[in-house]
């Protein structure tokens, strides 16, 4: 039977059951629920009918718009219990049902310790520590309204996002990226340009796992960020509307939307979006030795502008539903969709200097289309055989995303002649598939815990490369190059607590299949002469490892531990480091990836504290880690259309130790004036070499971000971010520091209803990398690089059923009537 019949078959019999059940002896219970102030009626109020012989289960419905209800209940004694958010519950218990009764006016009373704590928990960012990872509730971050999912991480304390998008977990850029504890069609083909993409409130929270468990992949040899996206556990229908224009052009709207009874939860975060993004790139390159084009022109030294108009649009769409079986389990499932339509257009100008003397320019005109359609399905089970923690969950997702990007490139010299040197047509298409297939088992024993489980995860990559020079086919670089990566793990890891002191022990054993497969029009030795790489495209690796994992808390005190972690981890290049074939935005200056790169593998250790006061918390960790056959990025002189030029091509250097110290605090000193700030210093040291090349190399730097929030007069709320990264270098290349600034207003127009906001993003435009190269021939290349230009952004968010809503209409009252304070801050749920 396959899995559709079973599961329309398995629908009809519970809903047959279900009629059976209450066509017999069944009685009808009526009444309303409203709140202790003003009367109004409380939508969707839970009430629950529990059998006091337990031989029943539990029955119950809600309540409608006008807050009353209807329920058919069968014949019995029940314990019955009134509920709604943020409200105290009443109960009426051995209540015998016999007959159609009518409960009345059920008058429900507010909550103020439980609407205090919502308040403080949604206002500003707060961790929790566990065992493998600290958790971070973005909060209600000013800078993030209107502001993508990629601004939002660079706000979370270890994070940083650079001037490309690219993101690092404390300065190391191989972390590993999830989606609700899973890998997303959302995050593309490995990049992270949808979360320039996505909007910021789609986010609950972020997980910041330096030290994962046995449960997680074991990819990513600085951790893991686990991205989890709202999913409202309050019952009722609410969510909220945000609206965005700014300047350079970033015009959205988007939508969070939840509707939950008692047997369904569903959920949806819709978007559509038109963003521009402007940057630019300056290339200065001095020739060792004076060069000599196809044309005759010698020239030893040549200067690159590179003008970029990025453009964005396209829609969203993560829709789901929950069913809850029974108080025990549950089936979720969702779907997710993104159509993109992009343009990216790059303008070089480049100049030739023969002897400071100009002997050539050259424009250049690169228009990249990209069209863009993601899908994903996924499938979850939940069975919670008690409420110890007794449990079973079972995953499948399915993921597809298709890439069209048709793309011309005019290359004209106009001095000292002016005629078209280059005229190219690409057509690339890429498309990828995955499948993912886990479950894992959590059995309590007391204070232990034993947890087992497993995955499988297949992942195929297709790109497709089509190149036309004056409208002929280039028979060299045309290819298709394809990349499967299978990974089947198994794990299981023993818990336990004696005292105050916890320890996680966990085993991960991992296969990694890799396969290439290169179709060519040309031999392979004569493509290798062609690309100037000797590498090996077809390739079929398998690797099989234990990844152990050992995490411990120490509890000085309810508000004070002690953490020490260890974890053995993997790196799998994938993507554009191991295709083989160049990019063509510019003629100078290009990246090449390198198929004959291996897996990177890291042994880390991390020693943290964490302290809570009233109104301070601190975190602070020592970490040290060492990395073998580690990726290393390298600048080399060759020629690119018959003049010199600089290729940027991925390496496994050799080993590359890492230690640090990071601290962090959140300090809300006053109601008015909230501070988050901290600051990571680490040193690394690489050794290794390539082609006989020593490229070994030590650094020392640091980042630090503080963040100010002021409640000003007139309840309008004021947020300064200050990020700044330190000085890096690698054996070729050192980058100056990077400071930026973020600036936020924000006003609720109507107390957590309708709020404004208005923010600057780069306030000072300053997010430029500043970068000097020097190979080993003598070739020296200066570098300015900025990604995106100062953005100013004027957001205005609805929001409709929220739990605080009710409250926020008390208060007002009160204030009508000269009492209470107006207290103005809320949250979003």
């Amino acid at each position: 039977m396959n899995f559709k019949n079973s599961s329309l078959l398995l629908a009809f019999a519970f809903s047959f059951f279900s009629f059976l059940t209450f066509a017999q002896n069944t009685h009808v219970v009526t009444g309303k629920v409203t709140d202790n102030d003003a009367g109004i009626p409380l939508e969707y109020a839970t009430i629950t009918f529990n059998d006091v012989t337990g031989k029943l289960s539990a029955q119950g419905g809600v309540t409608d718009f006008d807050g009353n209800f209807s329920i058919e209940i069968k014949e019995g004694t029940y314990n019955i219990v009134v509920e709604y958010i943020s409200f105290q519950p009443k109960k009426y218990n051995n209540r015998t049902i016999n007959k159609d009764i009518n409960l009345g006016n059920i008058v429900l009373e507010i909550n103020q310790n439980t609407l205090n704590e919502v308040v403080v928990r949604a206002e500003t960012t707060e961790v929790d520590v566990r065992l493998d990872k600290k958790i971070y509730n973005i909060g209600k971050d000013l800078t993030t309204q209107g502001a993508t999912v990629s601004d939002a991480l660079s706000n979370v304390p270890s994070v940083t996002v650079d001037v490309e998008g690219g993101i690092s977990l404390r300065g190391n850029e191989n972390v590993r990226i999830l989606i609700n504890g899973k890998p997303s069609a959302m995050a593309g083909f490995g990049d992270t340009n949808i979360f320039q993409q996505l909007p910021a409130d789609a986010i609950e929270r972020v997980e910041v796992i330096t030290s994962p468990s046995a449960r997680y992949d074991a990819e990513g040899t600085a951790g893991i960020l686990n991205i989890i996206l709202r999913k409202e556990k309050t019952l009722g229908f609410n969510g909220s509307i945000s609206a965005n224009v700014g300047f350079p052009a970033n015009s959205s709207i988007s939508a969070n939307l939840n509707l939950r009874t008692d047997k369904f939860n569903i959920f949806n975060t819709i978007g559509n979006y038109y963003r521009k993004s402007p940057g630019y790139g300056y290339f200065d390159s001095r020739y060792a030795n004076a060069a000599t084009d196809q044309d005759g022109i010698a020239y030893n030294r040549e200067i690159e502008d590179r003008d970029m108009d990025r453009r964005y649009q396209g829609f969203n769409n993560n829709f789901g539903v929950e069913y809850f079986i029974n108080d025990q389990s549950s089936i979720t499932g969702s779907f997710f969709f993104r159509y993109g339509d992009d343009r990216d257009v790059t303008e070089n100008n480049t100049i030739g200097y023969l002897n400071d003397e100009v002997s050539r320019r050259i424009y250049r005109e690169q228009i990249e289309e990209e069209k863009d359609n993601s899908y994903q399905a996924s499938l979850n089970y939940m069975n919670k055989f008690n409420d110890e923690g007794h449990q079973l969950t079972a995953d499948f997702q399915y993921s597809y995303d298709k890439e069209d990007r048709p793309t011309t490139i005019v290359e004209t010299k106009t001095f000292p002649t002016e005629d078209i040197t280059d005229s190219e047509s690409i057509f690339e298409t890429e498309i990828q598939n995955e499948f993912l297939l886990q479950a894992d088992y959590v059995l309590p024993m007391g204070e232990a815990q034993f947890e087992a489980g497993f995955r499988s995860n297949y992942e195929e990559e297709e790109l497709d490369y089509e190149l036309k020079e004056f409208g002929v086919l280039n028979d060299t670089l045309t290819n298709v190059f394809t990349y499967t990566e299978n990974v089947n793990a198994l794990y299981s890891q023993y818990g336990n607590k004696f005292g105050d002191f916890s320890f996680l022990l966990g085993l991960r054993l991992e296969q990694t299949i890799m396969k290439g497969e290169l179709e060519t029009l040309l031999p392979e030795s004569t493509l290798e002469e062609s690309l100037g790489v000797d590498f090996n495209a077809n390739f079929d690796k398998n690797y099989l490892g234990l990844f152990p994992t050992v995490n411990l808390i120490y509890e000085l005190s309810e508000d004070e531990n002690i953490t020490l972690g260890y974890n053995r981890r993997i790196n799998r290049p994938r993507g554009w480091y191991i295709n083989p074939f160049p990019s063509r935005s510019s003629a100078t200056n290009v990246f090449q990836g390198n198929p004959d790169l291996d897996p990177a593998y890291s042994n880390f250790f991390d020693v943290g504290y964490l302290k809570k006061w009233e109104k301070l918390t601190l975190t602070s960790s020592v970490y040290y880690q060492k990395e073998t056959n580690s990726f290393e990025r390298i600048d080399e002189e060759i020629e690119l259309n018959g003049r010199p030029g600089v290729r940027t091509i991925p390496i496994n250097l050799g080993t590359d130790e890492r230690i640090g110290a990071e601290i962090g605090t959140i300090y809300n000193p006053a109601k008015w004036l909230r501070l988050n700030a901290s600051f990571n210093l680490f040193n690394s040291q690489t050794e290794g070499e390539y082609n006989g090349e020593e490229y070994g190399t030590e650094n020392t730097t640091w980042f630090g971000r503080l963040s100010s929030k002021f409640e000003l007069p007139a309840k309008i709320d004021l947020q300064l971010n200050g990020f700044y990264m330190g000085p890096r270098k690698n054996a070729q290349t050192e980058n100056d520091g990077i400071f930026s600034a973020n600036l936020a207003m924000s006003k609720e127009i109507v107390p957590n209803v309708l709020t404004a906001s208005f923010n600057v993003s780069d306030l000072f435009n300053s997010r430029v990398r500043d970068s000097y190269t020097r190979l080993s021939n003598g070739t020296i290349r200066e570098s300015e690089f900025q990604w995106r230009q100062r953005q100013y952004t004027l957001s205005v968010i609805y929001r409709f059923n929220q739990p605080n809503d009710r409250k926020k209409q008390r208060e007002g009252q009160e204030e009508n009537n000269g009492f209470g304070n107006g207290d103005e801050n809320g949250g979003d749920y």
